[in-house]
């Protein structure tokens, strides 16, 4: 089977389409109209239903895309075999939101122009998926909050976060007895600040009125500045709102003012990629003073 249709089938699934896979892959549109539709007449079924603009997948294209990443992954492995301990191909990393946003720029910028042979591919999602990822082989690595199960993971502690609780300077206050915020602006279920944040509100005997999911930590913190209710985030990403001032900054108790991000990849796997990641997070580690 043809690895560079592999590929193209599963742009187009992963971006959710022909355009957005074109412009990742750096093809025309026709191009990867043709090499789908020319994948489907040699299988002899149909890989997508299509509803008006929109590709929905098909039993048999389910079926595809399972074989196709393990298939795609297996190549980028013989082809690191092949090249030795040099970092070569593709390297897809996971992350966390907050993360990706804060904390990677510099040692991917390192990464890159250490190795410019590789093709990073930045993914985030929340823990619990980037872990299932990770064991599917879907990417590489992750980084993402503690705990981590040790027996499916080799791990490093890459980055130390200090959560805090955030509210807008005009929010009634609040003490560690009650009058809690009523309403808990959060990230979708798996969220490790989510799951932190819900269980400073169970030790007040406490729920909230209402709960707010939204999709990015700029969102959250431009709701809290409205005085729509508290968020739990990493001190290091409010450092990165320009109205900041404007907040209020509460502290978590000693002993829940920490938790550790972790890069993790599957056990006992050695990827020169990962390899590489690794020693510059420790170095860059090791330099904090």
């Amino acid at each position: 089977m043809d690895l560079t249709e592999l590929r193209i089938f599963t742009a187009v699934v992963r971006e959710g389409g022909i355009t957005r896979a074109a412009e990742r892959l750096n093809r025309v549109q026709s191009n990867v109209t043709t090499r789908i539709r020319q994948l489907e007449d040699r299988l002899g079924t149909s890989l997508f239903d299509r509803r008006g603009k929109r590709l929905v997948l098909t039993a048999a294209g389910r079926t595809l895309l399972d074989y196709a990443d393990r298939l795609l992954a297996l190549a980028a492995e013989a082809e690191e075999a092949v090249h030795g301990d040099r970092p070569t191909g593709v390297f897809r990393l996971g992350s966390m939101e907050s993360t990706a946003a804060v904390r990677l720029p510099h040692p991917l910028s390192q990464f890159s122009r250490r190795y410019p042979d590789v093709r990073l591919e930045l993914h985030t999602n929340t823990p619990t998926e980037l872990a299932r990822e990770v064991l599917a082989g879907e990417i590489d690595a992750a980084l993402v909050a503690e705990p981590v199960a040790t027996a499916k993971f080799d791990s490093m502690t890459a980055f130390v976060e200090e959560p805090v609780i955030v509210t807008s300077q005009d929010h009634p206050p609040f003490d560690e007895t009650g009058g809690v915020p009523p309403t808990m602006l959060v990230f979708e279920h798996g969220c490790p600040h989510r799951r932190r944040l819900e269980d400073w509100y169970a030790e007040r005997d406490s729920l909230p009125d209402r709960t707010i999911e939204l999709g990015s930590y700029h969102a959250m913190l431009g709701c809290v500045l409205t005085g729509m209710g508290a968020a739990l985030l990493p001190r290091s990403v409010i450092s990165t709102f320009p109205e900041r001032t404007r907040l209020r900054i509460i502290p978590l108790p000693e002993g829940q003012d920490k938790i550790r991000t972790m890069l993790i990849w599957p056990k006992g796997e050695r990827s020169p990629k990962v390899e590489a990641l690794r020693k510059i997070l420790e170095a860059n580690w090791q330099a904090k003073p």
